[in-house]
């Protein structure tokens, strides 16, 4: 049935200027037309700019309280301090807030949520907040998710090959840069070499990531893990449900612009058959099986990017473990690891006010 023009709920997209704002605005204008007014919401460096979204020019506004007046829900991707900082002023004046830091994730009384998994969590939101999981955890958990209703998880193993767009835009223009620094040279083919023609120019990354992996992404925690190792384990344990689920998380960086990569060993509480991992990832909302050997076919980041699945490929029984299956999954980390997931609780949240 539509929705009549004046019951459509107004929505703010707080950050519209970034680089996942961009894949917003594109998803908002290919999704269905369920919004009002839309308001692209900035700081104030950014005012003023015209940007499209829904086919039409739209001017970004500074962010202050006022823009969220009369506002149904807003998104945000934001840094996490401005986060914590307007997103209960959002809620104060009565939005629902989809927050895409990190700033909310493992507070108890906010939802973690990917609607494939946990829609049903997006309505209990005490504080008016839904919180969006990491772009790592989201490459992922569509699949685990699936797999997890069928035979009860019970414990993950996982490395990462994170693209360099995880790091935002200087992740990005230093790769593009190195990669011209290295073309047509013979760098890498002695201990160092890569380091000294690099220098410092290695952006947000410890090392230089062309012609490398980088085996660190994030901050450091206690007793060596990242801070994106530990996002994946607490965000998966939350999502599923399952808060002491064993997780061991090593996240690589890669010289790879969008799409994050993930080997994944899951045990579960039976016994499983590759047969049945199969049918239920080839049916899983969200999930693409994508999965010939024999014909060199399985997911790769070149052919993953921009696209809005998980895609799963090289589906194996652990040959030493009856409960145990390993997996290859792709995700673009800009659209379903943040833009897509967001605006898909957005979505959810949309309903409450069309019902």
């Amino acid at each position: 049935m539509a929705v009549s023009p004046e019951r459509r709920p107004t929505l703010a997209v707080v950050g519209a200027t970034g680089s996942v704002g961009g894949v917003l605005l594109q998803i908002l204008s290919q999704h269905a037309d369920i919004w009002g007014e839309i308001r692209l919401v900035a700081s104030a460096r950014s005012a003023g700019r015209k940007l499209t979204v829904r086919g039409e020019e739209t001017e970004v506004v500074a962010l202050t309280e006022s823009v969220f007046d009369g506002v149904d829900v807003a998104m945000f991707d934001v840094p996490d301090e401005v986060a914590a900082q307007w997103a209960p002023i959002a809620a104060s004046k009565g939005a629902v807030v989809v927050d895409n830091s990190a700033a909310f994730r493992l507070d108890d009384d906010v939802p973690l949520v990917v609607p494939e998994v946990n829609p049903h969590a997006a309505r209990v939101r005490p504080r008016g907040i839904v919180a969006n999981p990491n772009c790592t955890t989201l490459s992922m958990i569509v699949a685990i998710g699936a797999l997890h209703a069928e035979f009860g998880l019970r414990e993950l193993v996982v490395s990462s090959y994170q693209a360099v767009s995880g790091a935002g835009r200087a992740g990005v223009e230093t790769l593009r840069a190195q990669l011209s620094l290295v073309a047509g040279t013979e760098l890498g083919t002695s201990p160092g070499d890569l380091r000294r023609a690099v220098g410092d120019a290695t952006g947000p990354f410890p090392e230089p990531v062309a012609l490398n992996v980088v085996p660190w992404a994030g901050s450091l925690r206690e007793d060596g893990w990242s801070s994106e190792e530990m996002k994946v384990r607490d965000e998966s344990r939350k999502i599923l449900g399952l808060p002491e689920l064993p997780v061991a998380v090593t996240c690589v960086r890669v010289p790879v612009v969008t799409t994050h990569s993930l080997t994944v060993h899951a045990r579960f509480q039976s016994e499983v058959t590759v047969g049945r991992a199969r049918e239920i990832l080839a049916t899983a909302p969200g999930v693409v099986l994508f999965d010939d050997p024999a014909a060199g076919e399985f997911p790769t980041p070149a052919d993953v990017v921009g696209t809005d699945p998980t895609w799963v490929g090289r589906v194996r029984r652990s040959l030493d473990d009856p409960s145990g299956l390993e997996l290859f999954v792709c995700g673009d980390n800009l659209r379903k690891g943040a833009a897509l997931n967001t605006a898909q609780i957005a979505e959810l949240i949309a309903a409450e006010f069309t019902a």
